[in-house]
């Protein structure tokens, strides 16, 4: 049961992410001549006044497919085909997906401190004799930054802690509005397996709107910046074959969540969807940020980009899109991550 949960979830981050393609299709007056959530041979069809509405076997993405999309429509002339668009009316629908991803990641994350609340990385209490309190540190003290590195989140903070291996770090701090910087080396707690200094965050317990949704999006930025940092780790080459899933890795671990109540996987659910977002603006072919560069491009020089290459490279790119997705399925299969 908590399998169907996992892939329910799932369908439904691609479903926003099409949604987002398809109202801003219907908006510029694009025809979609498809919609599908799925990947492969089809289930469930039926058809709306233009669109084919389809349900796929493999719950791994999804599509819209519009008039003129990918290649000349029998009428090149045709005012609802995409090609027939301007490229600021082109960039819109295609950014619009990944933007409902990120609006869905804030949201989520917003629900769920509504809830629960949040812990914000402002100094609560100090452990005695510990870094913090050796170093000069208060309650009520706001953390701002680490090694020049910006705090937005206490999660930012205790991350950096835990990835100090021991070194000596400068924590940037304000207090009564002044801005104060100390050096202070993280201890190992052999009960925790972990560097800590000795903080207590301050637990916001029952936030307002307004808190929720700045802590919403706070946490999607910081969430986004680690995903960047990430991909950086991964294309020079430094990640391991177990920083990395495919689907069946994410269909695991949202199950496991889903057994770990509905708060747990809407956050996991909140932070799949930022990452979904941040995957797809990757300038790479056939995946929305090719398309974004393609006609911020346009925009730019004026100048049209020949369709019949761009149809070429994003053929490529879709193939290359493709293996890699064998490639980690069978990776998932065999060398799953270790939960």
């Amino acid at each position: 049961m908590y399998i169907v949960y996992a892939i329910l979830a799932f369908s439904i981050l691609i479903v926003i992410h099409e949604l987002g393609h398809f109202t801003l299709a219907k908006l510029n007056n694009v025809k979609v001549e498809e919609f599908s959530l799925g990947m492969g041979p089809k289930l469930v069809s039926f058809k709306g006044k233009e669109t084919q509405y389809m349900i796929k076997a493999f719950p791994i993405g999804g599509y819209v497919k519009m008039l003129g999309e990918n290649e000349e429509s029998s009428d090149p002339d045709d005012p609802r085909a995409f090609h027939n668009k301007s490229s600021l009316q082109k960039l819109s629908i295609i950014i619009a997906g990944p933007l409902m991803n990120l609006l869905l990641g804030i949201l989520l994350f917003a629900v769920i401190a509504s809830f629960k609340g949040y812990a914000a990385p402002v100094i609560s209490s100090l452990v005695p004799d510990q870094p913090a309190q050796t170093a000069g540190l208060q309650p009520g003290d706001e953390l701002l930054k680490v090694d020049g590195s910006k705090i937005l989140t206490w999660e930012d903070f205790v991350t950096k802690i835990y990835s100090s291996g021991g070194k000596p770090l400068e924590i940037t701090y304000s207090r009564n509005s002044t801005i104060s910087t100390v050096q202070m080396t993280p201890v190992m707690d052999k009960e925790l397996n972990r560097y800590i200094v000795g903080i207590y965050p301050t637990v916001v317990t029952s936030p307002n709107v307004l808190q929720s949704a700045r802590y919403g999006a706070i946490e999607t930025w910081s969430l986004a910046k680690q995903t960047f940092s990430f991909l950086k780790t991964l294309v020079t080459g430094h990640a391991t074959m177990n920083d990395f899933g495919g689907p069946i890795t994410i269909i695991k671990y949202t199950g496991e969540a889903a057994k770990a109540g509905i708060l747990v996987l809407t956050n996991f659910a909140a932070y799949i969807s930022v990452q979904l977002a941040i995957f797809n603006i990757i300038p790479f072919p056939a995946l929305d940020g090719g398309f974004i560069l393609l006609y911020l491009f346009e925009i730019v020089t004026g100048k049209k980009v020949d369709e019949k290459k761009v149809g070429l490279i994003n053929y490529v790119g879709f193939a290359l899109l493709m293996a890699l997705m064998i490639f980690v399925t069978i990776k998932d299969i065999l060398y799953p991550i270790n939960m």
